[in-house]
């Protein structure tokens, strides 16, 4: 077993680097983390060049990491905003777009020599936080990400489901619950379909439809600040927690997790954790929901945990 795991992030604005310890007495503690840094991820117009330096990028800070703590050949999980194509194995799906159509987990293989493993950043969030985060020792944990986009992971057992398809735990583009009549208009989704539940929870999809619906301009985090002194934010929100709590509600009913873990950033928003919670039991098949609601523990370096946690 190797002592020690490296884990990247690779996002849209920032690479980060950590390395870790690969003992599981000391998972959650502080004291795993043997180094950590991020970069700014690397722009250039040409998406061919671009491409070229992250792959650079990366491997200066794979460099730096293994002279500062004297290691060779360490093994190397990334989380990237997308996914490996099941049938070409390149990337599809990429926020970052210049990684879209690239053979990234050979190249990067090549350019570090050594084999690497890659994740859908969302499941590298969901591995952080059940091994040693928010759902440490629960039997099932499902991880959503409610930020830019809407993402989510399962695992089981402390192991990550992937799925024959690759795309467990991706609720965000089932549509939207319980229709009512106040979740309309829906909107356009990115996939091709219309009122996907990422529509509606994203931060920019929760803020394009207050503004359909309440005549406001206003960002989600605006609209959570004046929740109690402006009423149509306060109406916003409230329209917000009872899709949320729909949503969770219907993964409830068919995974039936221990916890459920929030991340991304409207999940800063503390009062969610209590007002989805008494919505949701309206929804649940059963007399009484037992499923705790948590925030993660990581924040925003749950997910390069996870990516090293890959390896382990």
């Amino acid at each position: 077993m190797n002592s020690v795991l490296i884990g990247i992030d690779l996002g849209g604005t920032k690479i980060e680097i950590v390395a870790l310890k690969n003992t599981q007495s000391t998972l959650g503690d502080d004291d795993n983390i043997l180094y950590r840094t991020r970069i700014n991820t690397p722009k250039h117009a040409d998406s061919d060049t671009q491409y070229q330096l992250i792959l650079t990028a990366i491997h200066t800070l794979v460099s730096d990491c293994e002279t500062q703590l004297k290691l060779k050949q360490t093994p190397v999980g990334i989380g990237i905003p997308g996914a490996l194509s099941l049938k070409t194995g390149l990337v599809k799906n990429a926020n970052t777009v210049c990684l879209i159509g690239k053979d990234f987990k050979a190249d990067l293989s090549t350019t570090l020599k050594r084999p690497v493993k890659i994740e859908n950043d969302a499941n590298c969030f969901a591995l952080s936080e059940a091994l040693d985060g928010a759902g440490k020792n629960k039997t099932s944990v499902f991880a959503v990400i409610i930020g830019t986009g809407v993402g989510g992971g399962l695992v089981i057992n402390q192991q990550l489901l992937i799925g024959p398809n690759h795309i467990a735990g991706e609720w965000g583009h089932n549509a939207l619950p319980w229709p009512e009549d106040s979740d309309q208009p829906k909107q356009n989704c990115y996939c091709g379909k219309q009122g996907c539940i990422e529509t509606y929870l994203s931060g920019p999809g929760f803020s394009r439809q207050a503004s359909l619906q309440n005549d406001i301009s206003l960002s989600s985090q605006e609209i959570f600040q004046q929740k109690d002194s402006n009423p149509h934010a306060k109406h916003a929100y409230h329209a917000y927690v009872r899709r949320l709590a729909k949503s969770l509600a219907s993964v409830i009913n068919i995974v039936d997790p221990d916890v459920i873990v929030l991340g991304g950033g409207l999940s800063n928003m503390h009062t969610l954790y209590t007002d989805v919670k008494h919505v949701w039991q309206e929804f649940v098949f059963s007399d009484c929901v037992n499923t705790e609601l948590k925030q993660n523990t990581h924040g925003d370096s749950s997910g390069v945990r996870g990516a090293a946690w890959l390896n382990k």
